[in-house]
């Protein structure tokens, strides 16, 4: 399997590739031949942008027997990549100057960039996930998450006719309640960091010296509690991400193909089109 992959991989980066060059080789020719070379290239570029965007009704149609989604999903990306080329050679490689094609070309770089994006987290974060180990169902997490608070509130509560003490439940109070409450470090957890955990781990290891021993044991509990919340909140940060962009990637993808519709309308109603 790998090796196919990576043989597919190899194929499409060669006729990215040949892509490219024939395009470079062959402008001038083409230029002379369509003396409005800017709307080839720009109904080409449209094209591409519509056989990118057929993507996403690809993956809601799985049970049709089409091209399996994993050869889509490497098609899409190096055609992606081809669609940015032929963007530059579309503006000439200057940055437009009007008001509108400015923002046509801002929303374009938008559209490609949150794709770049989604490529590296698709092949990133899953793998990351793997390795944590124990997935959580991303809609059972809040309940996880709650029933963790619960029982660290317990723990606490319980430790003050045990030990006939408060300090482990004023602890709880004034360092945990907040981490316990809501889900915590999203960018830390992104970034792979463990330093939240460890800072939180340290202040309850700082903490022992000043508890009995029946309050300590009810510290190794939350401590644990801890940890379990911590991985949670890495397999929420992770999940969220992974479902998220594509709310970023899609809507961007239709209001690019909208703002495009309505230059090609604006340019062939100013310029008579290829008169």
């Amino acid at each position: 399997m790998r090796r196919r992959l990576a043989l597919r991989r190899a194929v499409l980066a060669a006729v990215l590739a040949a892509a490219v060059a024939l395009t470079c080789s062959y402008r001038e020719q083409w230029q002379l031949a369509f003396p409005y070379f800017a709307y080839l290239s720009g109904w080409a570029l449209f094209l591409l942008m519509l056989f990118l965007t057929a993507y996403n009704g690809r993956k809601k149609l799985p049970f049709i027997p089409l091209i399996s989604s994993r050869i889509w999903l490497q098609v899409h990306i190096y055609a992606g990549l081809f669609t940015g080329f032929l963007f530059l050679l579309h503006i000439e490689w200057r940055w437009p100057s009007g008001v509108f094609e400015t923002a046509l070309a801002l929303l374009f770089v938008a559209v490609t960039a949150s794709g770049i994006a989604g490529w590296w987290i698709s092949r990133v974060l899953p793998s990351r996930l793997t390795i944590a180990g124990g997935e959580v169902p991303f809609d059972r997490i809040p309940e996880v998450l709650r029933s963790l608070r619960l029982r660290a509130e317990r723990v606490a509560l319980q430790a003050i006719p045990t030990a006939r003490a408060k300090t482990l439940a004023d602890f709880y109070t004034e360092r945990l309640a907040d981490f316990f409450s809501a889900p915590a470090n999203f960018t830390a957890h992104l970034r792979g960091s463990r330093r939240p955990l460890n800072r939180r781990l340290n202040v309850i290891g700082e903490v022992r010296r000043f508890l009995n021993a029946e309050e300590n044991a009810s510290l190794d509990q939350l401590a644990d509690l801890v940890r379990q919340k911590d991985a949670v909140d890495y397999q929420r940060s992770l999940q969220l991400v992974l479902k998220g962009w594509l709310f970023v990637h899609i809507p961007l993808t239709y209001g690019l193909l909208l703002a495009s519709v309505a230059h090609v309308v604006v340019v062939y109603a100013f310029s008579g089109g290829t008169r």
